[in-house]
């Protein structure tokens, strides 16, 4: 784009901040008026420090990259391939978690005892515990039956 291109741009993003911070003062007090000139400001800043220009160029920057996202078959082949590579992950540790799908054990009944040792921490952590009451707590608790909450 042209400088003049840039300076109407400038312009009439100006023109229109001001008609809102004219709108905003008279209908919206004090606060709202403020911000819009400060809003009205931005454009003129922008194109006097040449940032206006730049925050363009990234604006289709970033809208040429979607562009291809969205309509590369092979963007969305490495899309699906991603995909495909965290699930096999997924599944690699779940076969992990269960003792499936690893080296057999050369020593015999290795893995075997591995699997009835973890059942058998897990037996017996799933055993209920009795209930370690303290005194606080337990008024707590008779308070809260009082009062109808459970």
């Amino acid at each position: 784009m042209s400088e003049a291109t840039w300076a109407a741009l400038t312009a009439t993003l100006t023109l229109l901040g001001a008609l809102w911070t004219v709108y905003a003062f008279r209908n919206r007090g004090a606060a709202s008026g403020l911000r819009g000139a400060g809003f009205t400001l931005l454009p003129a800043a922008a194109y006097l420090t040449g940032t206006l220009e730049m925050f363009t160029e990234i604006g289709q920057s970033v809208l040429d990259w979607a562009t291809h996202l969205v309509f590369s078959p092979i963007v969305w082949a490495g899309v699906v391939l991603g995909g495909l590579s965290v699930v096999l992950f997924m599944v690699s540790g779940a076969l992990r978690d269960r003792g499936r799908g690893g080296r057999p054990d050369r020593g015999g009944n290795g893995a075997v005892r591995a699997r009835e040792s973890r059942k058998g921490a897990l037996n017996k952590s799933s055993q209920p515990q009795p209930a370690v009451m303290d005194d606080d707590l337990a008024d707590i608790e008779a308070i809260l039956r009082k009062r109808g909450i459970s």
